[in-house]
C-alpha cells in the first residue's frame, strides 16, 4: 500500500521491450535506501516489484496488462518518473489509501496558473469519472491530490508549488497522458451496494438495509 506522497523523481535509464512486456531500468537515490529484491515501488502510481537492485537504481518488470491500462507504454529513455516505496507500518499516512493498481489513463486538457498554485483539467472515461467526487482524493501519476471540481467528461485539481516542484507535474503539458487511480473505498462501497446478479443472493447488504439501520439518510 502507498500514500501518494512522492519520495523522489527518478529517471528511466533503459527500457527493454518484449512482445507483450517490458523491463524498466530506473535510476534513483532515495528509494534505494532500504530497497530489496521483491519490494514494491510505485512508479508513476503503478505498483511494480524490484527485480534487481544496484547502487544506481533498480529494475522492474512490466506486464502486458499494466502496459495496456496505463501510460507506462509512453515512457522513453530519459523519462522522469514519480517514485514512492510502500508505506511502512509505523509511517505517517500523509496522503490517502493508494493501492498502486491504476484504473486507467487521463489526458491533460488545460493547465492554468494563479498566484499560489496551478490548475490541471484532466479528461478521462466515464467508467473512471463515476468514482471521482468533488473534494475527494485522486492519484495522478502516483501523486495524492484533491479533486477541486468535476464535469461530464473531466475533473480538475489544484496543485501547490511544492507538489509541482518535487514531482513530474512540473513537466506535464496539455495533451499528455497520466495514470489515474480513484479512491479505492468508493469501489468497495459500490460492490457491496450493487453486487453482480449472480451474487445478489449471497448478500443482505442493500440500500434499504443501510437506511433502516441509520447508515443512509
Amino acid at each position: 500500500m502507498f500514500t501518494g506522497i512522492v519520495e523522489e523523481v527518478g529517471t528511466i535509464k533503459q527500457i527493454t521491450r518484449g512482445t507483450h512486456s517490458a523491463v524498466l531500468t530506473i535510476e534513483a537515490k532515495l528509494v534505494l535506501d532500504d530497497l530489496k529484491i521483491g519490494d514494491s515501488v510505485a512508479v508513476n502510481g503503478i505498483c511494480l516489484t524490484a527485480t534487481a537492485c544496484s547502487p544506481q537504481g533498480f529494475t522492474a518488470d512490466v506486464m502486458h496488462e499494466t502496459l495496456n491500462r496505463s501510460a507506462l507504454a509512453g515512457l522513453r529513455q530519459g523519462s522522469r518518473i514519480n517514485l514512492e516505496r510502500a508505506m511502512p507500518a509505523n509511517g505517517r499516512f500523509g496522503g490517502h489509501i493508494v493501492s498502486g493498481h491504476v484504473d486507467g489513463v487521463g489526458k491533460i486538457l488545460q493547465i492554468t496558473r494563479d498566484d499560489t498554485a496551478a490548475w490541471y483539467s484532466i479528461q478521462t472515461a466515464p467508467s473512471i469519472l463515476r468514482y471521482i467526487v468533488e473534494k475527494g482524493s485522486i492519484t495522478i501519476d502516483g501523486i495524492s491530490l484533491t479533486v477541486a471540481s468535476t464535469s461530464a467528461d473531466s475533473f480538475s485539481i489544484s496543485a501547490i508549488p511544492h507538489t509541482i516542484a518535487v514531482t513530474t507535474l512540473s513537466e506535464r503539458h496539455i495533451g499528455d497522458s497520466v495514470n489515474l487511480e480513484t479512491d479505492i473505498i468508493g469501489k468497495y462501497v459500490e460492490k457491496l451496494l450493487f453486487p453482480a446478479a449472480a451474487e445478489k443472493t449471497e448478500t443482505k447488504l442493500t440500500k434499504d438495509f443501510l437506511s433502516r439501520y441509520g447508515f443512509l439518510v
